[in-house]
């Protein structure tokens, strides 16, 4: 399953014109200039300053003249990665990230509007966040890892890199005299991706040289018993949900087996309400769920940023 640069890169056909996101790093370097290549005077690409370290500054200089070189627009934006309460700095990064991405792929209204959207995480990023799956006692969703397309808000995202290993990335680019940044975080073991980076993937490698493939595999069915639960849960929800708004009827609810209740709910509070019900949160849910016989059971349970609780026959989330 893993591949070569140029074979990844005839597999990948996005609408275009398209955007790249360009950390100025090995991987998004690649990226660009492998796609620079394929569509001249169709890529731009996106460089989004975090301000999170002293070399941010060197990143986009760095990013701005590989652009110059390979005469590709480029577009930067500095975001403010603060976290909220109760989120990681990581997650807080990401979605600072894909608010960036969409607003500058949408920034110059004189050309075609840019629909798609490439970031180049590769094969072994993909081991190492099914790796962090199953640390965190992750379900089908997170053992599905990343995909290599999605959409959001009107925007295809692609990853054509996945089935590439990091190291093909590096030696494509060390044929091409191209150089690239180096980000000092790489190396930083206070991060867990690193500590897997450094000790568990050289080890997988020597105990299981194709390790990258059978992982990918594994995430590929992951992600297609998850797309099944996503259909179960959408056809559960119709059933079981009140007319008008989708409230899941309790009685409804409970003539669903357990694991059925669960993956409806789920479903429910993430689809409806955005909120993401922690296993402990579920457990006391699907507890009261089957304890409410009577008309004056109250149910009253803290998920996510907000609350779920009974409203006579039915459940609804609230935020206070």
């Amino acid at each position: 399953m893993t591949q070569s640069v140029d074979d990844a890169m005839r597999g990948f056909n996005p609408v275009l014109p398209l955007a790249v996101a360009l950390s100025g790093g090995a991987d998004s370097v690649a990226l660009l200039v492998a796609c620079a290549q394929k569509w001249p005077e169709q890529v731009v690409a996106l460089h989004i300053n975090h301000g999170l370290q002293a070399a941010a500054d060197s990143f986009e200089a760095h990013c701005r003249a590989l652009c110059l070189q390979l005469n590709v627009p480029l577009r930067v934006q500095q975001v403010d990665a603060g976290k909220q309460p109760g989120q990681s700095p990581e997650d807080a990064a990401r979605q600072a990230r894909y608010r960036a991405f969409r607003a500058l792929a949408l920034v110059d209204t004189t050309q075609p509007t840019i629909r798609s959207i490439a970031i180049a995480q590769h094969a072994d990023d993909q081991v190492e966040t099914i790796l962090l799956a199953l640390s965190r006692g992750a379900g089908l969703a997170g053992l599905s890892a990343m995909p290599a397309h999605w959409q959001r808000e009107g925007v295809d995202y692609y990853r054509p890199f996945l089935t590439v290993a990091g190291a093909d990335l590096r030696a494509w680019l060390a044929l091409r005299g191209i150089p690239f940044v180096e980000d000092p975080t790489n190396h930083d073991a206070r991060f867990t991706r690193n500590q897997i980076r450094a000790t568990v993937t050289p080890a997988l490698q020597t105990a299981f040289a194709h390790y990258r493939d059978t992982f990918a595999r594994s995430a590929a069915h992951a992600a297609q018993a998850q797309q099944l639960l996503e259909e179960v849960a959408v056809g559960d929800l119709y059933s079981i949900g009140r007319d008008g708004d989708g409230a899941p009827r309790i009685k409804a609810l409970q003539a669903l087996s357990r694991a059925r209740q669960a993956n409806v709910l789920r479903h429910w509070l993430r689809s409806v309400h955005a909120a993401v019900p922690t296993a402990a949160q579920l457990t006391e849910l699907l507890d009261q769920v089957s304890a409410c016989t009577t008309r004056g059971h109250r149910i009253h349970i803290k998920v996510g940023s907000g609350f779920v609780q009974r409203n006579i026959d039915c459940l609804t989330w609230y935020n206070p």
